[in-house]
């Protein structure tokens, strides 16, 4: 007979489950990462303000871009604490299948879309200027941008120097080579990493904007100015595509073009007899990734035994196998019975 529903049938299950269960958070450390990157956006927000100021006030279309340049900047870094922050913060919630680790990825492309929004106003406003120029404070812009290098520079290697650009050994165990840990994969921060090529992207233009102003103020070329926008703004465009299609595809879970699909498949696969009739992979860490396969097979094994042919696959964090004997097989056996 069976128990009412919502009983206590603690008393009727006495296994131990510890040895099936464990945390499903993949993320790495980010401490480290959160704490440069307050430093970070503190600095550029700071000479952010500053140099849409003098932009605006000495008529600078080059300084002006680098100043919401290093906005849009200030923006991604922002949206990446508060992802640190919310990740975090959710990192046991048991709400999340496979930990918050998304909250970094989504993050990265909010910054992606702002960003493109941003070039998009710089080009007309650059346009504008071409087609109406007005007269330049070439000194005071000078110091200005000259002031803006040095600050993408000193958060450049704020940033350098953070995990993203080193190893992480984070990572879980459990049960059965069900978990294996990436010792050959460097985990990359994606927010951290995103922020270090835009102060990049940044300095870049920075060192454009003084070559514009120079030009401008040695030459005559007040054309160029304006000009140097355009670059900046499609600098800022290029960047945001690169990281709208970075971001998108973990988002959407598109995965299975990923080499580590065919190694899957193949380990699975290499007793003859077994065939992968489902299978699915996605990202649930910086490099780990989740698999489930559903095998058929005339002779079918235990999931255990086809769970360890991908024991030396370190990507994956997360393995379920389902284990179906072949049609044919089965009506054969239940006759015999």
């Amino acid at each position: 007979m069976l128990p009412p529903r919502g009983a206590d049938d603690s008393s009727m299950h006495a296994h131990d489950l510890s040895p099936w269960q464990h945390r499903h958070d993949y993320a790495a450390d980010r401490s480290a990462s959160e704490r440069r990157t307050r430093w970070v956006v503190a600095i550029t927000l700071a000479m952010m303000a500053a140099e849409i100021a003098a932009g605006w006030w000495w008529q600078s279309m080059a300084l002006l871009a680098d100043g919401w340049h290093m906005g849009t900047h200030a923006a991604a870094i922002g949206v990446a604490v508060l992802s640190y922050a919310l990740a975090r913060r959710w990192a046991l919630d048991p709400r999340f299948s496979f930990g918050p680790w998304k909250v970094e990825v989504l993050g990265a492309y909010t910054s992606a879309v702002l960003l493109g929004v941003v070039a998009l106003g710089i080009a007309v406003e650059s346009l504008l200027r071409l087609w109406s120029p007005r007269a330049i404070a070439y000194d005071e812009s000078l110091v200005v941008a000259v002031l803006g290098l040095v600050v993408n520079l000193v958060c450049a290697r704020l940033l350098h120097a953070g995990p993203a650009h080193r190893h992480d050994d984070h990572g879980h165990r459990h049960g059965a080579a069900a978990d294996h840990h990436d010792h050959h994969h460097g985990h990359t921060d994606l927010n951290l990493k995103a922020a270090y090529l835009h102060v990049l992207a940044d300095a870049a233009t920075s060192v454009l904007a003084i070559v514009a102003l120079l030009a401008g103020k040695f030459a005559g070329w007040a054309w160029l100015d304006p000009a140097i926008g355009l670059v900046g703004a499609a600098m800022i465009a290029l960047w945001s595509v690169g990281l709208l299609r970075q971001t998108s595809k973990i988002l959407l879970d598109r995965e299975m073009d990923d080499p580590l699909a065919a190694q899957v498949r193949r380990r699975l696969e290499s007793d003859g007899d077994a065939r992968v009739a489902d299978l699915h992979l996605w990202r649930v860490g910086d490099a780990r990734f989740a698999c489930h396969a559903t095998l058929v097979a005339h002779r079918p094994l235990t999931a255990d035994l086809y769970r360890e042919r991908l024991h030396e696959l370190d990507a994956l964090a997360h393995v379920s196998i389902e284990v179906n004997r072949c049609r044919g097989e089965a009506a054969a056996a239940d006759a015999q019975k």
